[in-house]
């Protein structure tokens, strides 16, 4: 599938709309640089099958505005901390939301990390043609990542809570927190938590133009 600058020229309208829907600020170069993302995840979808949506627009409202909705939490949850701030997207897929905040948060030094080669190819070719200086990406077991500690560990439908706490545990700084991406609430997944992990917001998200339950679960290590 070859993909025209013009089949995602008209997702800028929007894309607009949604940023306005979330009071999320996009510049002109955000939005250009977020279309291009979505041009680039079709063309290398086509041949290495990074995600099972197909059609441009289908990623912009199921990849690109799914994850632009934790911008806005993600920076009220951050404000009273030092820049730059460290964030690992785990388990990140076809760098998502790591791409997305990377675009929108220049300030937050972005890591994503998979196990499969081609994903982190991937983000490595967003990365170098997108020119995002603060996106890197590793592939490994997040385990074995031997980078840092980070401020903020996210993940997009990487695993339960109790297994995506338990796997970095040992990357999150002694102030960090978990940002877990759900759908509906995961009422039994909270229950089956460590106590030594604490649950101290569950936020709803109202995604524009996605039918679709979405909230953040924020945790923190009980400290």
């Amino acid at each position: 599938m070859r993909v025209e600058s013009a089949d995602v020229e008209v997702l800028r309208a929007p894309l607009i709309d949604a940023g306005w829907k979330l009071s999320v600020s996009l510049s002109v170069t955000q939005i250009d640089l977020l279309l291009r993302f979505v041009a680039l995840l079709a063309r290398w979808n086509s041949t290495y099958n990074l995600t099972s949506v197909r059609a441009p627009a289908a990623m912009l409202s199921q990849h690109v505005i799914d994850c632009l909705a934790v911008i806005q939490p993600l920076r009220r949850q951050t404000l009273t901390q030092l820049s730059p701030l460290k964030l690992l997207d785990v388990g990140s897929g076809g760098g998502l939301p790591g791409i997305v905040i990377a675009v929108m948060c220049p300030d937050i030094q972005v890591v994503c990390v998979d196990t499969v080669g081609k994903k982190v190819a991937f983000v490595r070719q967003v990365a170098a043609e997108l020119a995002l200086r603060n996106l890197s990406a590793q592939q490994c077991r997040v385990e074995a990542l031997k980078i840092g500690e980070f401020d903020v560990v996210t993940s997009r439908a990487f695993a339960s809570l109790s297994d995506f706490t338990a796997a970095t545990l040992q990357q999150l700084t002694p102030s960090g927190v978990w940002m877990a991406m759900k759908g509906r609430v995961p009422d039994v997944e909270i229950n089956n938590l460590r106590s030594d992990v604490n649950v101290f917001h569950v936020e709803q998200l109202e995604v524009p133009a996605l039918e679709a339950e979405r909230c953040l679960v924020w945790m923190a290590p009980n400290r």
